[in-house]
């Protein structure tokens, strides 16, 4: 059999994970990529996740088994314009964007529908570049595949076992959908996240009280307004009409509740509410999707030198990582002083196991 190679064009957050991702779970692959950024390669090759750094794109590119566009969007167009001059037709296209009209139509365009796939890992991080890449990012998480209609069936098989190989679960929508869908879980929320942020920096008085008080409950809803303005400033120009049209709607929704707000309807507020509780716990609990889960608890702890280093260190000894660790001020959502994130589940359930059995009070959201 003959050894799988993947071509990277563009590795940063998304592109990275996918090349460690595949460096783990197929150590034998040969891995090429190019990138603008050249210390992201050198990075990659160092780590030996990628075996060749390509200068240009180039032929040695156009040859692989699947070469995945992980640049940003802006950039595809010029990209495949070079790459169709190289590229073998049993390769098979692939791209990262999380929006897919665009790439489809510019694949149109070039004539290159039959070995296109469009490819959306539904992870994601507020963080960016390769430096921030991880395997673990598309553990079990939502891999849409967006096929071109002419592609062959057995191709877009073998694309589906190759998510699968890499511990992601591959889910089959036409383009058009998948960009009304995630405008609606996706992109609506970083545009009201970024406007929740603004409308408390416009509010906030002089000396920033709002902004000082500001946890619980705001930080974990804005929490995805940290992502890059850049990405999501070409998100929102590349999939406006979805995002209008549902912005539109929830705007509906909030004038709605403005009447119930103005009339006192205590029936219809409770409704309101009650109505959105019960679709939200309906929903499946894992990591996956683009608004990445934490996995964070709250623990009372007893306001004395010492206390935070005592629970630092209970956790090492059991081997529990600590990703972040910080005094929770306002306890609107739990009792709790000292705020801990953990890297995965695993360690968090193993954390909740260690810090109970020592008699620590833990609150979850």
């Amino acid at each position: 059999m003959s050894t799988l190679t993947c071509g990277f064009i563009g590795l940063g957050l998304i592109g990275g994970s996918i090349a460690k991702a595949i460096r783990l779970h197929m150590p034998d692959a040969r891995l090429l990529a190019y990138d603008i950024n050249t210390a992201s390669l050198e990075l990659a090759k160092k780590e030996q996740i990628i075996d060749h750094i390509c200068p240009a794109i180039d032929a040695a590119l156009g040859n692989c088994n699947y070469l995945f566009l992980c640049a940003p969007v802006s950039h595809n167009a010029e990209n495949l314009l070079t790459l169709k001059n190289f590229l073998s037709p049993n390769t098979i296209l692939t791209d990262v964007g999380s929006v897919k009209t665009g790439i489809h139509r510019q694949i149109e365009e070039l004539q290159l529908q039959s070995q296109f796939i469009g490819g959306h890992p539904m992870a994601g991080s507020e963080r960016f570049g390769y430096q921030n890449a991880n395997a673990s990012l598309l553990e079990n998480a939502y891999y849409i595949l967006t096929p071109s209609e002419t592609i062959p069936e057995e191709k877009v098989n073998a694309y589906r076992t190759l998510v699968e190989s890499i511990g992601a679960i591959p889910l089959v929508l036409s383009y058009e959908e998948h960009d009304y869908v995630t405008a609606a879980i996706s992109h609506l929320p970083h545009v009201i996240a970024a406007s929740l942020v603004n409308l408390v920096k416009s509010s906030d008085s002089e000396d920033g009280v709002m902004k000082m008080i500001a946890a619980g409950g705001f930080k974990d809803i804005t929490r995805i307004a940290s992502s890059s303005p850049d990405m999501w400033q070409q998100i929102c120009l590349t999939n406006a009409e979805n995002i209008s049209k549902l912005l539109r709607t929830y705007i509906d929704y909030l004038n709605v509740l403005a009447g119930y707000l103005a009339d006192h309807a205590e029936d219809s507020l409770y409704s309101f509410f009650d109505t959105a509780r019960n679709y939200r716990e309906s929903f499946i609990s894992a990591p996956s999707g683009p608004i990445k889960a934490e996995y964070v608890f709250t623990v009372d702890i007893a306001d004395k030198p010492g206390a935070i280093a005592a629970i630092a260190s209970l956790l090492a000894m059991h081997d529990v990582s600590i990703k972040n660790i910080g005094i929770n001020h306002n306890r609107e959502l739990a009792e709790g002083a000292l705020r801990i994130e953990f890297y995965d589940k695993n360690m968090l359930e193993q954390a909740e196991e260690v810090m109970t059995e020592h008699g620590y009070k833990i609150h979850t959201k």
